[in-house]
């Protein structure tokens, strides 16, 4: 995890923000937290995680060419540059909230079980369309990676928009208090991390801490057709309420309709309608996003024409949703995290799609979902069922609940294959070669962890 700077810092700078001791004076174009990924003029931060601790590799990073280090003690056998801090996980957030209040951007922070990535993207493109704007990449939704964003932003930025996740009570806390958005976003409470939570209502409590560092009148967007969050609404100061199920909500989606690989739908609030909003993508789901992209675009003071095109600019990032055609056949790859929702949502994109074709489905183990995992994952199968998927695949032990789930809701046997051997990813690519037919759509859906893009590369070499 690295960013480049784009002001100037110098060591003594740094150690200023960061509450730290320096006695060198170099500069700095770059900070990272691994000691794999550090050039010349890079700061290396020797961050303390629950797996490793980053003073370890304090040498690595010096001989790999580290500028200089930030540290709570330098090792003995190593001679550079540093900056001694107290903790460096508090430093780093200090010197992020240093950079924030230095710059003052306009803030959003986005949190959410399902869908925090995609509404950050589309929050992202909508005030591009107005304001520079700077945005957290990848997997920055950490304290490091919050941080980093945050010191990484230019005196042109005007607006920066922060992914927020976690896996814990109090992470959603921290990371709100380094940001102080002006607008905090709540997409949905879902399964994921029950496995840590224990429940959906602990869940909604760990997000909810999102308010906490919400700047003095800035305001709450948040989902209404989620009952945990709609049953807050009287206590939740200064929110604004999305959806397009509870007719109630503040801004409500309405007439949802796919035309080719868009998506169009209205939108009424207070009376007033906005007829025709695009969004470049296929499926229900992204309504919710789009429905908080376009709140937070009104906010910020953008024009309704204004988020329209930031809205029809939005292309989808990573592994996430991705839609193209490739042999003959229509290819939805979704492989960079997984939940029961998530799932559910791709499934309905893939029916959406692969209407008068024929459908396949590969669908991978879901992670951190605890003592529920096997009933959750059954829900998937009894929800591809549902839909009359043609073909269900499989990929890892705990996703035979999904082939388990499909069959008890009458899903056909002989169209469901069940592969274990995560693996040998080449072993499932080689039985798709043999199955996929020309015109087919298929889905790709998997946790991160399983890494289910590896058969998309066998299933495509050449």
């Amino acid at each position: 995890m690295i960013i480049e700077l784009s002001e100037k810092y110098d060591s003594k700078k740094i150690a200023e923000l960061g509450f730290g001791k320096t006695d060198s004076n170099v500069d700095i174009k770059s900070i990272s937290i691994d000691s794999r990924e550090v050039s010349e003029d890079t700061l290396f931060v020797a961050v303390r995680g629950e797996n490793t601790d980053g003073h370890k590799y304090i040498e690595s990073a010096v001989k790999n060419g580290a500028k200089c280090v930030m540290c709570e003690k330098l090792p003995e056998n190593v001679s550079c540059d540093h900056i001694i801090v107290e903790d460096t996980i508090k430093a780093i957030s200090d010197i992020a909230s240093a950079c924030r209040n230095n710059i003052a951007p306009f803030t959003v922070g986005v949190t959410g079980s399902v869908g925090k990535t995609t509404t950050k993207e589309f929050i992202s493109y909508v005030l591009a369309e107005k304001y520079p704007t700077h945005k957290s990449g990848g997997n920055f939704n950490t304290v490091y990676g919050l941080s980093l964003t945050l010191a990484a932003l230019s005196r042109i930025h005007k607006a920066v928009v922060l992914e927020m996740g976690m896996s814990a009570l109090g992470e959603i806390s921290c990371l709100t208090n380094i940001a102080r958005p002006d607008v905090a976003v709540i997409t949905n409470i879902g399964t994921a991390h029950l496995e840590a939570l224990g429940s959906r209502e602990n869940i909604c409590r760990a997000k909810l801490e999102i308010v906490e560092g919400i700047k003095e009148g800035g305001s709450l967007v948040y989902n209404g057709d989620e009952p945990l969050l709609w049953g807050k609404r009287n206590v939740l100061s200064n929110s604004i309420s999305f959806g397009i199920i509870n007719e109630e909500v503040d801004f409500f989606g309405k007439n949802i309709r796919t035309v080719g690989e868009s998506t169009l739908f209205d939108m009424e609030y207070q009376g007033e309608c906005v007829f025709d909003i695009e969004i470049p993508t296929v499926g229900k789901h992204n309504v919710y996003n789009a429905l908080a992209a376009f709140i937070t675009g009104r906010i910020a003071g953008l024009s309704d024409d204004e988020i329209r095109n930031g809205l029809k600019n939005y292309k989808p990032s990573g592994m996430r949703q991705k839609i193209y055609e490739k042999n003959g056949f229509t290819v939805i790859e979704d492989c960079y995290n997984a939940s029961p929702e998530s799932m559910k949502a791709s499934l309905s994109v893939l029916a959406e799609i692969g209407k008068e074709r024929r459908t396949v489905a590969v669908l991978g183990e879901m992670r951190e979902l605890g003592e529920g995992g096997k009933e959750l994952h059954k829900s998937v199968g009894k929800y591809a069922a549902s839909l009359n998927i043609d073909r269900l695949y499989t990929y890892g032990e705990d996703a035979l609940e999904i082939a388990v789930g499909a069959l008890e809701d009458g899903f056909d046997e002989s169209s469901i294959i069940a592969y274990n051997k995560i693996d040998e990813p080449d072993g499932l690519a080689e039985i798709l070669k043999n199955d996929i037919k020309e015109g087919d759509v298929v889905l790709f859906k998997a946790s991160r962890a399983v890494a289910l893009e590896k058969v998309i590369e066998h299933l495509f070499k050449a």
